[in-house]
């Protein structure tokens, strides 16, 4: 079953003197429920543009969104978003943090109690609970955003280069981290990265996007097989992924400085 629809959405904006720049053009993917697909491509391909679309923070200017059938017109809780910037109230310590959806939508104390327990010890922030924003380092307060974002039970976790702040040793292990969620709680995952290895590692399934004005240039499932440990990222299997991405997108980034 495809869980989300995105059909004939394409983007453009104003730009000066009346031009318009034309950042997406009109693209039509599904997602499968459980799927977990990550989205490659150069730098102002439009990627994130996409996501944002989807998230319902941007509106195309084609062709809709539908989630479980029903069209997107704004955000909603049904889809969680994580983004690159650590997005947290710094005026609330983890654990508030965590619940503030929960206790938005009504949920019982009791419950947000349970269900923001259940993720802190998902994520490893055990004994971090009532600490604030700026008490931890950056891999831990994504961690946080991801644990939020989760508590709130959303059909689709949307995710913005989550990662791409951090540094290389703490990026490998959320990766690792986020995936071992994944196996667990088999979320629909739409994960938005430029980075080749990450996007191999992490995904069942690897869309391409070309350069600007970004469509989607090729859709690669990745078989490797689960639970996916990270010494997966030195066998044969994964150097082809990786070698024929690598030209993939090597030949976009080259049409991109073209332009």
């Amino acid at each position: 079953m495809n869980q989300l629809s995105i059909q004939a959405v394409s983007r453009s904006f104003a730009g000066p003197g009346g031009k318009s720049t034309q950042a997406l053009l009109p693209v039509d993917f599904e997602v499968g429920e459980n799927d977990f697909v990550t989205i490659l491509g150069p730098s102002g391909c439009g990627k994130s543009t996409m996501l944002r679309i989807v998230a319902g923070l941007d509106f195309p200017s084609t062709g809709q969104v539908l989630l479980d059938g029903r069209a997107v017109t704004g955000p909603g809780a049904d889809r969680g978003m994580v983004f690159q910037s650590y997005t947290l109230f710094p005026w609330l310590d983890v654990e508030q943090n965590i619940r503030f959806g929960l206790r938005e939508k009504g949920v019982t104390a009791a419950l947000q109690k349970e269900r923001c327990d259940y993720f802190i010890a998902k994520v490893g922030l055990r004994g971090f609970e009532n600490h604030y924003p700026k008490q931890l380092s950056g891999g831990m307060q994504q961690r946080v955003a991801i644990a939020r974002a989760l508590a709130n039970d959303p059909k689709i976790l949307l995710m913005d280069e989550p990662f791409g702040a951090l540094d290389n040793q703490t990026r490998v292990l959320m990766q690792e981290l986020l995936l071992g969620i994944w196996e667990a709680e088999r979320k629909t995952v739409l994960f938005v990265t430029h980075d080749i290895d990450e996007a191999i590692f992490m995904a069942s399934r690897v869309a391409v996007f070309s350069a600007r004005p970004g469509r989607i240039k090729s859709d690669i499932p990745v078989n490797l097989p689960h639970p996916r440990h990270y010494t997966v990222k030195t066998t044969p299997a994964f150097m082809e992924f990786k070698a024929r991405l690598t030209e993939e997108i090597r030949a976009e980034a080259i049409a991109a400085v073209a332009h």
